[in-house]
């Protein structure tokens, strides 16, 4: 069963496969699983199997393992797959190593491209809402990252509902890409 992603064009399986078990590099994300590529890649071919090509990922599962798992069990067959993974949180300890500036979606959007082998990603996340950035930043640095192409769809996790509801009115204020999940 496919439907449409929030408001946009793009039909997506109503189930997805998460892939924060693959890796399991850190102790964090250690006790969640520690998922190969070959193991991956079989988990793959049962979803393709049963009709679901949604593979949801972040750059923090692992410190970016959880995405160079995806993107090596999806060799070859990119094509068929929508990825969705996101970025906000810590990848490092340097100051501009986090958050929603332009400076760091950049960075992490082009980090993730290189791990997931692709040039492009289906939706990109903000996985958490930035209150040390102005969100004309952010929006303005995803609308371009869209208009790009090395993103088709813009997304946000773990917004609350003002949070979000400020990012909608100051993308249709500015005419820039708007979250459609």
């Amino acid at each position: 069963e496919y439907k449409k992603l929030g408001k946009s064009g793009l039909q997506v399986p109503v189930l997805s496969l998460g892939t924060a078990t693959f890796g399991g590099t850190n102790e964090f994300f250690g006790r969640w699983g520690q998922t190969d590529v070959k193991e991956a890649s079989r988990l793959i071919d049962l979803c393709f199997d049963n009709g679901i090509n949604f593979f949801d990922t972040a750059n923090v599962y692992s410190l970016g393992a959880s995405e160079s798992i995806l993107g090596e069990a999806l060799k070859g067959r990119r094509s068929r797959a929508l990825i969705a993974t996101k970025g906000t949180f810590s990848m490092g300890d340097e100051p501009n190593n986090s958050g929603s500036s332009r400076h760091h979606i950049i960075n992490a959007v082009n980090e993730s491209l290189q791990r997931l082998n692709t040039d492009y990603l289906d939706v990109y996340f903000m996985h958490g809402y930035d209150a040390n950035t102005p969100i004309e930043e952010t929006l303005r640095a995803l609308d371009n990252l869209v208009t790009a192409g090395k993103v088709r769809y813009i997304g946000c996790s773990n917004f609350t509902g003002w949070q979000l509801m400020k990012s909608l009115s100051v993308s249709e204020k500015l005419n820039l890409e708007q979250y459609v999940i």
